[in-house]
């Protein structure tokens, strides 16, 4: 059985208004046997679509190594962008060494309402995936469940947005689809991709993100 567990501490500060919220990166960033163009930093690998999207977006002009000049671009973005990064699962356990959600067992989670109430500031939760069985909004939902918190939905179209009340003030929760590839073909599946496909057929998953994300990253 392999131990999964969280190699980054959550990047948060006083100033942090919207937060990522993910479950586990890649198990070989626990035995640090990184990939050519893996960074090591939170979503730093090579396979997520996550800092290729924000990258596109902000102009960043990202390069995608493994050094300290790349890990401190993406610290300084998150600053100056008032971004933070709390993944929900602390540890877990694995029979297969992969990063899928569905296969870990003993999870623990972080304590993700205290990092709430700690941080003041932050008003913006942003999942990396939606409601899937061990997802970070799987989790969430049953964190509040338990603390008998009503988890109201706003929005039902893609990305979906709830909101609830903690520690005195709202906090609004938006569902990016994942920036895992393993997502594309729920992606093909959304009828607003196929109307792009339609008139653009170069129209590709990859834009369907930057399109998406750009509406929840450059809102105010």
């Amino acid at each position: 059985m392999f131990h999964h567990f969280h190699p980054y501490e959550p990047f948060l500060n006083i100033n942090t208004k919207k937060i990522i919220v993910g479950t586990l990166p890649p198990p070989r960033f626990c035995t640090k046997e990184y990939k050519t163009n893996d960074v090591d930093f939170c979503y730093g690998s090579s396979d997520g679509l996550l800092w290729k999207t924000l990258d596109i977006i902000f102009n960043l002009n990202l390069e995608y190594k493994n050094t300290k000049e790349e890990i401190e671009k993406r610290k300084e973005f998150l600053i100056s962008q008032k971004i933070g990064v709390c993944d929900i699962v602390n540890t877990c356990k694995r029979e297969k060494v992969d990063a899928s959600d569905l296969g870990m067992r003993d999870i623990e989670l972080r304590d993700i309402l205290g990092y709430l109430k700690k941080f003041k500031t932050i008003e913006t939760i942003i999942f990396t995936g939606g409601n899937s069985k061990n997802g970070p909004e799987y989790f969430l939902r049953q964190i509040l469940k338990k603390e008998k918190i009503e988890f109201t939905q706003v929005s039902n179209e893609i990305p979906k947005v709830h909101s609830f009340f903690f520690d005195h003030r709202k906090i609004q929760t938006i569902s990016l689809t994942s920036p895992s590839n393993a997502a594309n073909r729920f992606i093909g599946s959304n009828s607003h991709y196929k109307e792009q496909k339609m008139k653009n057929p170069n129209y590709t998953t990859f834009d369907f993100r930057v399109e998406q994300y750009r509406k929840v990253f450059l809102e105010e």
